[in-house]
């Protein structure tokens, strides 16, 4: 089965833009190295709950969106080589992208796959 990475952050609207850029780069970095599947999803029904919600989790703002994204792999092993490659590659290490989202809210974990489904053909 497939392990997973997973984030939740808050990103500004204003720069939702430069996180699709961000994304978009992310990805194919992600992808060349091995990763299987790279998804960024934009919160479209995510209320702010009363004792618990996606916004709540993050602390987002009133002018900021939440941001769910999973990264699959084939496994932890090769999660810990992919990710290694990842976060030594030059493209990713600009500046550029310091203002987008605070890193100290993000919310990231690593998941063992406990049961999955998947669409015929994958």
């Amino acid at each position: 089965m497939t392990y997973v990475d997973g984030f939740l952050l808050a990103v500004r609207k204003a720069k939702l833009d430069t996180y699709r850029q961000m994304a978009a780069l992310g990805g194919q970095v992600w992808k060349e190295y091995g990763a299987i599947d790279y998804v960024e999803c934009v919160g479209d029904d995510v209320p702010y709950g009363e004792l618990t919600s996606f916004p709540r989790a993050v602390m987002a703002k009133e002018d900021e969106v939440v941001i769910f994204s999973w990264i699959t792999y084939e496994s932890r092993a090769r999660r810990d080589e992919i990710v290694a490659k990842v976060m030594a590659d030059e493209r990713l290490q600009g500046d550029e992208w310091k203002d987008v989202f605070d890193g100290k809210r993000m919310i990231y974990g690593g998941f063992e796959t406990l049961f999955e489904l998947s669409a015929a053909g994958r």
